[in-house]
């Protein structure tokens, strides 16, 4: 029986998010527990580093869901986890600080940021239409096959593109946290390791998405080369 070996490339791609996702979890999970020195929620750590960078026209809302912390730049608007907005512990501040860290990217142009933003309408069709397209043309086994195939790892390439232009904005926003936090003095000593634990841990997560969506480029295109020859 003839045995795939490019699997192992998804499987690789696979443990590698389980156990980034895992990684995160039990971090944000000890620091969750451990209430900053300052008592400060992570909805006001979030407008204290907003209005300490000039930005007074982002608002702060709470939303549902766990994890679910984002910053919306169509709306101005930094939207905390309800684990994150009303609590004070070091996991909740760390989190609420890297949202505003986007916020303080889109306020300042980054470069990096203008150009994820950029692609996200292209990355998004390609998440789409890249395995029907693959998918299509495999079932047909026509001349026209190899076009569709091509075209779809073409697509799929986009939001591979994306995975990898997210890394320096998440990190640079992290790191902009970890600053805010202990040099306004909303976080001290030991609570600003523990936040920097926090988001190394959530970085993580996005540099196994980025390595799984690679490992997943690469068998598509190792698969491609096996049917043209």
């Amino acid at each position: 029986m003839y045995f795939d070996w490019t699997y192992l490339l998804v499987i690789v791609g696979l443990a590698l998010s389980l156990l980034a996702s895992a990684k995160v979890k039990s971090t944000y999970s000890k620091y969750a527990k451990v209430r900053s020195m300052s008592g400060m929620t992570g909805a006001q750590a979030a407008e204290r580093i907003l209005h300490a960078n000039g930005l007074y026209d982002v608002s702060v809302e709470s939303v549902e869901g766990e994890l679910t912390d984002h910053y919306d730049p169509s709306e101005k608007v930094v939207r905390l986890s309800e684990s994150v907005y009303g609590k004070s512990s070091v996991a909740a501040v760390g989190v609420a600080a890297h949202e505003c860290g986007h916020a303080i990217q889109h306020a300042n142009a980054y470069l990096p940021l203008k150009f994820r933003t950029a692609i996200v309408p292209a990355a998004n069709i390609g998440a789409k239409i890249a395995w029907p397209l693959i998918l299509i043309g495999m079932i047909l086994g026509s001349s026209s096959s190899r076009f569709l195939i091509t075209l779809g790892i073409i697509m799929f390439s986009l939001s591979v593109l994306f995975q990898f232009v997210t890394l320096p904005v998440e990190i640079n926003a992290s790191r902009r946290a970890v600053n805010a936090l202990s040099q306004m003095g909303i976080l001290y000593g030991e609570e600003v390791n523990g936040t920097k634990k926090v988001l190394s841990a959530a970085a993580l997560t996005y540099v196994a998405a980025a390595a799984s969506a690679a490992l997943q480029l690469l068998r598509l295109i190792l698969l491609f080369g096996r049917r043209n020859d």
